[in-house]
């Protein structure tokens, strides 16, 4: 009872992290520390200074890593700098997946990047699985608002027992609260985080229009500042150990503030790109979950009218795609 209590009262912190001054003080991890080679031989290098590790995408492989231990609830977070030039068909994910435990009905909760052609900027995509609704796609998709070629920036993760938040620079950008409808839907078993690179040619760009060309290879993505703050589980004896210290770390943060959140709303309305929510051809009632901002429906319907409106292709008119390109 001792042990709910206390898992009780961390997750109620959880639910309402983060705080740009929150976030400052979780602590960094070293990557031995943390973290263990999934794949890419010597695809993967580890800086001196054991902190930052290089992902590598070439010919032969690409390369990714994985957190040592399983949480079940926590925030994760890195500082990323992604690859220049030309990036079509790249993908670089940092995500939680139990993919390996759950092979059948496996949680899942990412941000994706995805690459693109000269000259066009990277996408972030961010999705969630529950027990397996991998038939059931909830991405959003967003433009960035800046280079992540040039420099380093933070994409992090919030995942309590009755939230999700996507965080891109300690504003959050996403928003999944857990209803009653969604069941199972909503990643409610531990999982592992990684991040990896790896070819996504078939689907990454344009719907795989544009592949990875290895004439720019070798494609380098960098991460630094990890944070690993959670509840790790004990696969074998099945016991919950949040981290020391971590009460006391999440009882500064706070609920998402009034001002986060028009940053929020502000950010979705001219840098998202897609919602699962307005999906029309997809789904033509949306998911359960979704709460329909009529704005968000509003401006994508313009952005494009057959998927978030449910025009047919022949009554799509060109002047339609002129309006929307200039409104963005």
């Amino acid at each position: 009872m001792e042990l709910l209590a206390r898992f009780l009262a961390f997750m109620s912190l959880f639910t309402s992290l983060v705080s740009g001054f929150a976030l400052q003080k979780l602590p960094l991890i070293q990557f031995d520390e943390g973290y263990t080679h999934l794949f890419g031989d010597q695809n993967l290098i580890v800086h001196r200074d054991g902190k930052s590790v290089r992902l590598i995408l070439d010919e032969r492989t690409g390369s990714g890593f994985v957190s040592n231990d399983i949480y079940l609830h926590g925030f994760f977070s890195s500082s990323i700098k992604l690859p220049a030039d030309y990036s079509a068909g790249v993908v670089i994910a940092f995500y939680l997946s139990n993919g390996d435990i759950y092979e059948k009905n496996h949680d899942e909760i990412d941000f994706e990047f995805l690459g693109n052609i000269r000259g066009k900027e990277w996408r972030i995509q961010t999705n969630i699985y529950g027990n397996g609704s991998t038939h059931l796609g909830r991405e959003e998709r967003y433009n960035l608002w800046f280079d992540p070629t040039e420099d380093f920036h933070q994409y992090s993760i919030m995942w309590s027992h009755s939230h999700i938040i996507f965080y891109v620079d300690n504003i959050p950008i996403r928003e999944v609260k857990r209803t009653a409808s969604m069941g199972g839907d909503f990643p409610a078993k531990p999982m592992s985080l990684y991040a990896t690179i790896w070819d996504g040619s078939k689907w990454a760009t344009n719907g795989g229009k544009y592949g990875v060309n290895y004439k720019f290879a070798p494609y380098v993505a960098q991460f630094t500042d990890m944070i690993l703050h959670g509840c790790a589980v004990d696969p074998i004896e099945k016991v919950l150990s949040c981290q020391d210290g971590a009460e006391e770390d999440l009882r500064l943060a706070s609920e998402i503030t009034d001002s986060q959140r028009k940053k929020m709303d502000s950010l979705r309305r001219k840098h998202m790109t897609y919602s699962y929510c307005y999906d029309r051809t997809r789904y033509k009632v949306a998911l359960p979950e979704c709460v329909v901002n009529t704005e968000e429906a509003k401006r994508l319907r313009v952005y494009d009218p057959v998927t978030f409106g449910g025009i047919p292709h022949r009554h799509r008119h060109g002047k339609h795609r002129s309006k929307s390109r200039q409104s963005i």
